[in-house]
């Protein structure tokens, strides 16, 4: 028996998961979480063979909550389930210890074969994002081996404005964007690098370099 740890903030999303699942005979969905720290603590207590991942989720970052799992359950293999699609993503989803990633729409055939796979320890993606992996390869992920692998390419942009001691006005300005939109981006970075406070976020990314 496969077990799994579910991790969504939409009920309707964990429901419909759970009903696929467990229409099969092998697997098992021990708890559901709703946030990214309830996913960590969950994975902690159940130790599940495989959770089931969104990476949009209150409190804590799906991508920075990858990263705990991965540290405090080892054995707990990261199936990504989301509707983001993007390089920069899937990229910080995988350096993160993700074992795969799927996209939300993939059918419930596709997801129970994913999770056996990264039950019995296979990297495991969509038939899009496949496609895409050879020339990443090519590339050797040049333009994602900087720091903070799991932000976007705007995200990471804001942080060095961030760690340069700029206002969310000063570098919305710079970058063409509204002040809200970079207090939102802002606020989604502290998530992703599980930092509380702005002024941590400003020590770590000089620390790395930004800011300069």
């Amino acid at each position: 028996m496969t077990t799994i740890v579910l991790a969504d903030d939409h009920p309707l999303v964990r429901q419909g998961l759970r009903a696929v699942l467990e229409s099969t005979d092998d697997l098992q969905v021990l708890a559901e979480a709703a946030t990214g720290d309830e996913a960590v603590r969950l994975c902690v207590e159940h130790r599940p063979d495989v959770i089931l991942m969104d990476l949009q989720m209150p409190g804590m970052h799906g991508i920075a909550a990858t990263r705990e799992v991965t540290r405090v359950a080892p054995g707990t293999a990261v199936l990504v389930l989301t509707m983001f699609e993007d390089d920069d993503t899937i990229f910080g989803a995988v350096s993160a210890g993700a074992a795969g990633y799927l996209l939300k729409g993939a059918d419930g055939a596709d997801i129970v074969a994913a999770v056996r796979a990264a039950a019995a320890g296979q990297a495991v993606f969509g038939a899009a994002l496949a496609k895409r992996l050879p020339g990443w390869f090519r590339q050797g992920a040049t333009g994602r081996q900087g720091p903070f692998p799991e932000l976007t390419g705007r995200e990471r942009d804001i942080l060095d404005g961030v760690a340069a001691g700029l206002t969310n006005a000063e570098i919305g300005a710079k970058l063409f964007l509204s002040p809200k939109t970079v207090a939102n981006n802002v606020t989604v970075i502290l998530d992703k690098l599980q930092v509380s406070h702005r002024a941590e976020a400003i020590v770590r990314a000089r620390e790395a370099g930004l800011g300069r």
